[in-house]
């Protein structure tokens, strides 16, 4: 596998890799035609895994790198990676705020953004679009960063574990998505469409992520701890409180074990393969 990436340049390996991890939402998304309802505990398994694998990635793949690599460029890694984490959490926070969005089992009247007459459809696919902007942008910054050549702790290897990881926790996120839309009264083909079609901003972040970092060598570090701020405020924005919403111990407990499970996986992901 990594041969077949060394052929392409960066920018052409993260759009590969993304429409990869899009793909994989599509996957996902698919299971409507053979579920019409998922099971609210299966649901908050599934939400769970993906933060674990966000979280891990964040970590592992995104903010070890951007410390060690501020330190071989003579920055001040602590503050390199604050300032860029912080950014990263600070962007998604004016995105959720302007974008209009509604999430699953809400009124229409509870869409957050700005206020727009948009259709209800619309609006639920752009609030798990929200949750894929820093997916793909840490693909993007991961394979760039290899393309930097600077120092020894970007990896190819480590650039394709973090797309596999981030398409592994696309595949429940697609069913998590599809599947509730079909509940709310879409046709299965209409629901598909609208849940695959939430990944597609995978590979547009991805190929301005790695654009960046090629570009303009000295922000990388920034652009790696930008990605894991990113993700980091989607998992606690987002994911944990939905993947808790639902009252009683043990359906709470499963969405923990989730997380447990997907931060595993991607911890020896990264540290296998990267």
């Amino acid at each position: 596998m990594i041969a077949f990436f060394e052929q392409f340049s960066p920018v052409t390996q993260a759009l590969i890799a993304t429409l990869f991890t899009w793909g994989v939402t599509a996957l996902g998304a698919a299971l409507v035609f053979f579920f019409k309802s998922i099971n609210k505990t299966i649901l908050n398994g599934m939400l769970g895994f993906a933060a674990g694998v966000m979280i891990a990635a964040s970590f592992w793949s995104l903010l070890s790198p951007a410390i060690s690599l501020a330190e071989e460029l003579g920055q001040k890694a602590y503050i390199t990676a604050a300032i860029g984490f912080l950014c990263g959490g600070g962007f998604l926070y004016l995105v959720d705020k302007l974008l209009p969005h509604l999430h699953l089992g809400l009124e229409t009247s509870q869409a957050e953004g700005v206020k727009t007459n948009w259709q209800r459809s619309v609006l639920l696919v752009l609030a798990i679009t929200l949750h894929n902007i820093p997916e793909g942008l840490a693909v993007g910054v991961a394979f760039g960063a290899v393309a930097a050549g600077i120092g020894t702790t970007a990896t190819l290897a480590g650039a394709i574990a973090l797309a596999i990881g981030i398409g592994l926790q696309n595949f429940p996120e697609g069913a998590a998505v599809s599947i509730p839309l079909r509940r709310e009264g879409f046709s299965r083909t209409k629901a598909f469409l609208y849940g695959q079609s939430s990944g597609l901003v995978e590979p547009i972040a991805g190929i301005l992520g790695a654009l960046a970092v090629v570009k303009i060598q000295p922000l990388l570090p920034y652009a790696l701890a930008f990605a894991a701020g990113a993700m980091i405020y989607v998992v606690i924005e987002e994911l944990i409180p939905e993947a808790q919403r639902e009252e009683g111990g043990s359906k709470t407990d499963i969405a923990t074990i989730g997380s447990m499970l997907g931060f595993t996986v991607m911890m020896i992901l990264d540290v296998a393969l990267g």
